[in-house]
C-alpha cells in the first residue's frame, strides 16, 4: 500500500501540525507542497495514499493564477477517487471546484476561537463528534450540489461535508496544537474584535477544554478517511 500523503500549504513557514504528526505516527510519509510559492502539483496521485490542502488567510476567491490552478487540481483526487481532505481554505475550495460558492457571514459574523459542532444524521453515521471545535475563519461556503451535509454551527451551517465516499471538507482546524494557537493569536490578535470573535484568553481556555476530544476524533477521522476505497 502507498504510505505517502500529499500535503499542500499556503505559507513558507506553516506546517501540517497535529495532523502531520498523526500520519508520521501511523506510518505515512509527507510529501509538502506550497503552490503559492510555485511549486507544481503532481498529475496524477498513483503514488499517494491521498491529498490535503490546508488552511490559509487567503480566501477562494481572490484572483492569483495559483489559487485557481489549486481550486481546479481537486479534480485529480476526485476523477481518480482517492481520499481528499480540504480544511477551512482546502473546504472552501473543494466547495468552489464542486460549484459552490464561497462568501462572508450576511450579517459579518466570523467564527475564531471555539464554537459548538452540530452533526447531522449522516455525520453522526460516521460515529461522534467532538462537541467543540477551533475555528479561525470569515467566510462560509455553500452545499455543492450533491454533496452531504456532515455537521453544521449556529453561525455557519456548513462546516463538515462529504462529496463521494472519498472527499471531505470540514471548516474547522483540528491541526492546530497549543504552540499554533499562540502563533495565530500573536499574528492575527487585530482580529479578536471582529464580531462574533473571541478574545485570546478564551482560546486557551478552550483548548484546555475541548482539544483532548478533538485530539481523540481526528485519529479515528483519519484512519477511516485513509481505510476509504481507493
Amino acid at each position: 500500500m502507498t504510505k505517502e500523503i500529499l500535503i499542500i500549504l499556503h505559507s513558507e513557514t506553516s506546517t501540517a501540525g497535529r495532523i502531520g504528526h498523526m500520519l508520521n505516527m501511523k506510518g505515512y510519509r509527507l510529501d509538502i507542497r506550497r503552490p503559492c510559492l510555485g511549486e507544481d502539483l503532481p498529475r496524477s496521485l498513483g503514488r499517494h495514499a491521498g491529498a490535503m490542502i490546508f488552511g490559509g488567510p487567503m480566501s477562494a476567491n481572490d484572483s492569483d493564477d495559483w489559487i485557481a490552478r489549486e481550486i481546479d487540481w481537486i479534480g485529480v483526487p476526485l476523477k481518480e477517487n482517492k481520499p481528499f481532505l480540504g480544511i477551512c481554505l482546502g473546504a472552501q475550495m473543494l466547495a468552489r471546484q464542486l460549484g459552490g460558492s464561497v462568501a462572508p457571514h450576511d450579517e459579518g459574523l466570523v467564527e475564531i476561537g471555539y464554537y459548538p459542532l452540530i452533526p447531522t444524521a449522516a455525520g453522526e453515521a460516521l460515529g461522534p463528534w467532538p462537541e467543540h471545535v477551533y475555528h479561525w475563519h470569515r467566510e462560509g461556503h455553500t452545499l455543492p450540489a450533491g454533496a452531504t451535509r456532515l455537521a453544521a454551527s449556529d453561525t455557519f451551517e456548513n462546516q463538515a461535508f462529504r462529496y463521494g465516499e472519498t472527499a471531505f471538507g470540514i471548516q474547522f482546524h483540528p491541526e492546530v496544537t497549543r504552540l499554533t494557537m499562540h502563533r495565530w493569536g500573536v499574528l492575527g490578535a487585530h482580529r479578536f474584535t471582529l464580531p462574533n470573535a473571541q478574545n485570546a484568553s478564551a482560546h486557551l481556555e478552550g483548548n484546555l477544554l475541548h482539544d483532548a476530544p478533538v485530539k481523540h476524533w481526528l485519529s479515528g477521522f483519519l484512519d477511516r478517511w485513509l481505510a476509504t476505497p481507493p
